[in-house]
């Protein structure tokens, strides 16, 4: 069976947590737009309730194979975010081969403008990145949508962990909520150094 595998990233420019990068494998051969859902998009585009109704049809397809990889603030802080989603891009996808067991002719690896794998165990193989592939391509759209409810489901819990900080709103991006948070509470460990000194020279 051939696949195309779609790889995409969620949490680039957040404050805190970690960088979430998923892939997903979908046969060439495979139907995607079942009547009961809406239509397929990038995550962005879909709503919380559709994202999560489109992440439950992709773990749950027989035909579909999933696999996430996180990279965390600490590691991010020390090697740049750019690094970091490329790393966790490669993780993704050696998870979800060994999952599959197939031989890299069975295989496209498509992903989404400005990732690329970051290993160089990886470097021979077929990968494409995309500019707007999440809007493009299907196997991206889907991906895109498993890394953002993997990532919207830890932070939630991170909410609860760190009480007033609002994780569970804001998903640790740079909202006024959560910059006045940080103000009042201080910096957590779960916050990505880096990224608060930059804002704090803006």
């Amino acid at each position: 069976m051939k696949y195309v595998v779609g790889i995409d990233e969620v949490g680039r420019g957040a404050l805190a947590g970690p960088v979430v990068v998923a892939a997903v494998a979908v046969p060439t051969s495979c139907f995607l737009h079942p009547r009961h859902l809406p239509k397929l998009a990038d995550s962005k585009k879909l709503s919380p309730r559709r994202r999560e109704s489109w992440y439950a049809y992709t773990v749950a397809h027989p035909q579909l194979h999933v696999a996430s990889a996180r990279v965390y603030q600490r590691e991010i802080d020390k090697l740049n975010i750019s690094r970091c989603a490329n790393l966790a891009a490669s993780r993704a996808l050696e998870k979800l081969l060994q999952k599959l067991d197939i031989s890299h002719s069975d295989f496209d690896i498509l992903l989404d403008g400005g990732l690329y794998l970051g290993h160089k165990k990886h470097l021979h193989l077929k990968a494409k990145t995309i500019v707007r592939g999440d809007q493009k391509r299907s196997p991206i759209k889907l991906a895109s949508i498993v890394a953002k409810v993997t990532r919207d489901r830890y932070l939630g819990t991170l909410g609860g962990r760190y009480p007033g900080y609002g994780f569970e709103q804001h998903k640790g991006y740079g909202t006024r909520m959560h910059l006045q948070a940080i103000r009042e509470k201080g910096v957590l460990e779960i916050h990505r150094r880096t990224f608060l000194g930059r804002i704090s020279n803006d």
